[in-house]
């Protein structure tokens, strides 16, 4: 730790409304977006529980007018948001599989990981992203808060079902030695505890080590206009500037970053554990598109919410009058974000009766919450072959409906972003 924590702003969150900014500390915040009060998209609900009382927090974009960090204003306890019956699973999607995998893989070819060291994945879920370091024959440990970490387990991947801490890191350092590398890919931007992570971080990881996040990439969410990936769990929405600032903090320097097209636009960073270290020309010119776009002006961010608005009432009208013809549109996939698009659109069972899953997925029984739309195995949308579907996973939208395809779907698919468009059969 390089920095006088008197020097560092307060990075440990409680639950509860924000009025500073989550990294720099300013009070100077300004709302872009109000999403309304939702429920956790990810507290799916089960039969019993349709007659209960739902929980529903502040969900507003908001963005820190003096480091530029997009964020929201509202914290819900963790332990809400990932409780132990979290049903998310990174590995039953081929796309994403693949993309986890491949980000070990050129970890470890492009800072020279041996067998003999060790890679901690933080949110480490179903051990997909470990199984690619572990193909290498790199020691492997995940930590992961849910049961989901019992199926990584199962699969042979070492792993502590814990919120990762400081003191966790400590005893993993006692029982397994220090880290080369350390990766956190869909969740570096959910943590609450921020201090305490990269504090934890610091001390897992050796000098000199690399530590890798992926996290939705603003741009691409403002470009693409992606306000379903605005939800609870997602409390910061990163530009590069700001992160920097805030792993500076802790004794890191971001020496590269990339773009990658993971949750339809993300950024992969790459810090490693040393001070005012050399950088990448990627990197470099990262920073050169992200200052051109003016991310620390009024205009792209008074553009989105416009376009966010008037995408969300043409889909409005789209299944409204499905819905006038007899013809009600099922939802394809149900990712975190369909919880958000759905409840800021107002789509309950009469437009939408049912979202249609995978039969491997945990969701299936469960109902979605807010708006009470039931989860189904997706043969339903193969035995009703219904006139029109929305593809709420419309971020991988071209792999799923060319296997749609293949098995005999015929249905019109939906595409809700970044224009509502339908794409026939």
């Amino acid at each position: 730790m390089t920095s006088d924590h008197k020097s560092i702003p307060r990075h440990d969150l409680a639950a509860g409304s924000i009025a500073n900014c989550q990294i720099c500390g300013s009070a100077d915040l300004v709302v872009v977006l109000d999403l309304g009060h939702q429920p956790p998209c990810d507290s799916l609900l089960k039969p019993e529980q349709l007659r209960e009382p739902e929980r529903h927090y502040p969900l507003r974009f908001v963005r820190c007018r003096h480091c530029g960090l997009a964020q929201i204003d509202h914290v819900v306890p963790p332990k809400v948001l990932f409780h132990p019956e979290y049903p998310y699973r990174s590995g039953i999607t081929g796309t994403l599989a693949g993309n986890l995998q491949q980000t070990a893989t050129t970890i470890v070819d492009t800072y020279k990981i041996t067998g003999r060291e060790l890679a901690v994945d933080i949110g480490s879920n179903d051990g997909t992203l470990l199984k690619g370091f572990k193909s290498r024959s790199v020691r492997v440990l995940g930590v992961e808060a849910t049961n989901i970490a019992k199926i990584a387990i199962a699969d042979g991947i070492d792993t502590i079902q814990s919120f990762f801490s400081e003191a966790l890191a400590r005893q993993i350092v006692s029982s397994h030695g220090q880290a080369s590398a350390i990766t956190a890919t869909n969740m570096f931007a959910h943590v609450a505890n921020f201090g305490e992570f990269m504090r934890g971080v610091a001390a897992l990881l050796r000098d000199g080590g690399i530590f890798v996040s992926e996290s939705h990439y603003l741009p691409s969410i403002l470009e693409t206009v992606q306000y379903d990936s605005i939800y609870h769990e997602h409390l910061k929405f990163y530009s590069l500037r700001p992160l920097m600032l805030f792993l500076s903090y802790y004794g890191f320097t971001v020496t590269d970053a990339q773009k990658i097209p993971n949750y339809g636009g993300s950024i992969r960073v790459y810090a490693t554990k040393g001070v005012d270290l050399p950088t990448s020309d990627r990197l470099r010119q990262l920073l050169v598109v992200e200052d051109q776009l003016g991310l620390n002006s009024d205009a792209p961010f008074d553009q989105f919410r416009q376009t966010v608005q008037r995408s969300k009432f043409q889909l409005q009208r789209l299944l409204v009058d499905l819905r006038a013809q007899g013809k009600p549109a099922p939802g394809i996939g149900c990712p975190g974000r369909s919880s958000t698009l759905l409840n800021y659109v107002g789509v309950d069972p009469d437009l939408m009766p049912y979202i249609a899953e995978q039969s491997t997925s945990l969701k299936l029984g469960l109902f979605l919450p807010g708006k009470h739309i039931p989860i189904v195995d997706e043969k339903r949308l193969f035995e009703e072959q219904p006139e029109h579907a929305l593809m709420l996973s419309w971020h991988y939208a071209e792999p799923i409906i060319a296997g749609l395809r293949r098995r005999g779907l015929k249905s019109k698919i939906i595409i809700p972003l970044p224009t509502v468009r339908v794409i026939e059969a």
